[in-house]
């Protein structure tokens, strides 16, 4: 890597540290250097705010007059709950800003550079745009698709089983994979359940033992809400955010109660008796949610595969064979030709403890 391309790294890496925890806003990392050095950092706050620019050049003071900046998405044009960070580059007089990529944001798509340039600020695009992307798929995927990057997790035995034909499945892998699991949860706005999981395992959906406070909303798809009342999420549901999608059919009386207790209700269309897959993520969209993290059961994950909504596969394989009369951690898509299922992309293969973790993605959009 050349310095520019260190800075940049340093700054993705930086953007990192946010996702899960900025929505409905982008996760930016930003960097501001001087004759080499660096004079200060930031990123996007917990909530969206302040954003990534802000806190490096408060960082930076006057430092940032002629200084280079790294910034691993366009600087917002637009005045919104907060001014525009093209503005402020320019007010701090900054001398070159380096924009790994554009933002696609109908607001902002061009116009923070054009400002920039306008100003006599010399800008660059798209250093290490790929992995500014990859980092930011669930903005792109909220703004020009319309709905969050999904993340599908699947946690199976050697032979794709999640359970036993007794329906026992705590646990079949071990402490690590479970651990590591809690390490993809607090990456992701939100953790989303169908409504049988809730109903038979009671969870929480929170990230437990790694000292974080920010917790990820919970999302239950639940087309009638018949849901347990003293359950975890409903016990829980005023301090750490539930979302429940549901069908217009719902008991008014459930919609009620479960609002009193802190919950968020969202109508979804129903289609050949379920709900649509397609306007739930809409639906959450709508809400704000850019990045969602899917952990079953096999019917919901059977659905979003069927409908072509799964944008990255994450697969925890145990060492062990359940048989054909366990729990498919898939359930049924009615395919009959290879050539109809889609294909994913191996991104990595690791152990992790006892167990095997892969991660698979589809390509950007």
């Amino acid at each position: 890597m050349n310095n520019a391309e260190r800075f940049m790294a340093l700054a993705l890496s930086l953007g990192r540290r946010g996702l899960g925890r900025t929505w409905p806003n982008p996760s930016v990392g930003c960097v501001i250097v001087k004759k080499d050095r660096i004079v200060g950092r930031g990123w996007t706050q917990p909530g969206g705010r302040p954003h990534a620019e802000t806190q490096a050049l408060a960082q930076a003071g006057q430092a940032a007059k002629n200084a280079e900046v790294y910034v691993t998405l366009e600087p917002c044009s637009h005045q919104g709950q907060t001014p525009p960070c093209a503005q402020a580059l320019i007010d701090a007089e900054v001398g070159a800003v380096s924009v790994a990529t554009l933002d696609s944001d109908p607001r902002v798509s061009g116009r923070g550079c054009e400002m920039m340039r306008a100003a006599g600020v010399k800008v660059e695009v798209g250093l290490m745009e790929t992995q500014a992307r990859i980092d930011n798929a669930g903005f792109f995927s909220r703004v020009d698709l319309n709905r969050p990057f999904v993340t599908l997790k699947l946690a199976s035995s050697f032979d794709g089983r999640i359970a036993t034909g007794a329906g026992e499945s705590q646990w079949i892998t071990g402490p690590q994979a479970r651990r590591c699991v809690h390490a993809m949860r607090a990456r992701h706005d939100a953790v989303m359940i169908g409504g049988g999981t809730a109903r038979k395992d009671d969870p929480s959906l929170t990230v437990r033992g790694l000292g974080t406070e920010w917790q990820p909303a919970r999302v239950v798809i639940s087309r009638r809400l018949d849901l347990p009342l003293m359950s975890a999420l409903a016990r829980t549901a005023k301090e750490i955010p539930v979302i429940l999608c549901h069908g217009k059919d719902a008991d008014p009386t459930l919609l009620q109660t479960w609002q009193d207790i802190g919950a968020t209700v969202l109508p979804c269309r129903v289609r050949a008796g379920q709900l649509d897959p397609e306007d739930v993520l809409q639906q959450l969209a709508r809400h704000g949610l850019t990045r969602v993290f899917c952990e079953g059961g096999s019917a919901l994950a059977a659905s979003l595969i069927e409908a072509d909504l799964v944008d990255e596969l994450v697969g925890f394989t145990a060492g062990l064979a359940i048989g054909a009369e366990g729990l498919p951690s898939i359930g049924a898509l009615g395919l009959r030709r290879l050539h109809d299922a889609q294909r994913y992309d191996l991104v990595s293969c690791r152990s992790i403890g006892n167990d095997t973790v892969h991660v698979w993605r589809r390509a950007l959009h």
